[in-house]
């Protein structure tokens, strides 16, 4: 009976698709992030504008940071 063994090609080509699918996760990672962050920076423009809109005129978000 002859035994099946891996050949070159065939590791050469699994190195492949590993780092195929490795960029895809990083550039699906990236694109989630900055979609989390652009969302999260509408929302505070929409509540800022909102505000105004209102009348308001202290609509600046106080940042505990500064002293």
């Amino acid at each position: 009976m002859q035994q099946l063994l891996p050949s070159d090609d065939d590791e050469h080509q699994d190195g492949d698709n590993r780092r195929g699918n490795l960029a895809v996760l990083v550039v699906a990672v990236v694109v989630v992030v900055a979609g989390v962050w652009l969302v999260n920076k509408l929302v505070d423009m929409r509540n800022m504008q909102n505000c105004l809109e209102s009348g308001r005129t202290n609509c600046v978000p106080i940042n505990p940071r500064a002293r």
